[in-house]
């Protein structure tokens, strides 16, 4: 590939997300434009993309529709070892070929929304009935009792008891860092 601009286009279907073992989309319709500059050590990759990927209900687990687009930016650099950043990475400099896959996958996943549910009465209703089963009523919360917390804060112990020391409960190793001046 020569030093400078190179558009590429993908279209991912079915068979691009059948191919991911594990993946949280079980298919979709994506258009991936890529525009790769290249450099004398490193590629520049600009993605965009935009579509829709099926995956399922966070609800009722049915497949629901989700559109999907976004801009992403990755940088490839000519080099040995390892990247802490996500968006920096290392490739031999003897390769030939750049598989983009994994970014496209990414960027896909992490533009779906936090919590993908169906509109209101488009749930499965088997599985809405299923979940009624198991819903707590306002009756049946249990009462917030203040007294019997497990959650108090250990440091408002002894506070009742004037005798109480409040250095009785400092770990010893801290207690000689307070002597110090």
């Amino acid at each position: 590939m020569k030093l400078g601009f190179h558009d590429f286009e993908f279209e991912i279907s079915d068979a691009f997300f059948e191919d991911l073992e594990y993946s949280i989309i079980h298919s979709g319709s994506v258009h991936v434009d890529l525009k790769l500059e290249k450099k004398e050590i490193m590629l520049l990759a600009d993605f965009s993309f935009s579509g829709k990927v099926f995956t399922s209900c966070d609800r009722c687990n049915d497949p629901i529709e989700v559109p999907v687009s976004g801009e992403y930016r990755y940088i490839y650099k000519f080099g040995t070892g390892e990247s802490d950043d996500e968006s920096l990475i290392i490739i031999s400099p003897d390769a030939f070929e750049l598989d983009v896959r994994e970014q496209i996958y990414e960027m896909i996943t992490v533009s779906l929304p936090a919590r993908c549910v169906h509109p209101e009465g488009e749930c499965n209703p088997e599985v809405l009935e299923v979940l009624k089963q198991y819903e707590l009523t306002e009756d049946e919360l249990p009462e917030d009792d203040d007294e019997d917390t497990e959650w108090d804060d250990p440091e408002d112990e002894g506070d009742d008891d004037p005798d109480t020391d409040p250095d009785d409960n400092i770990d010893p190793r801290w207690s000689i860092l307070k002597n110090l001046n």
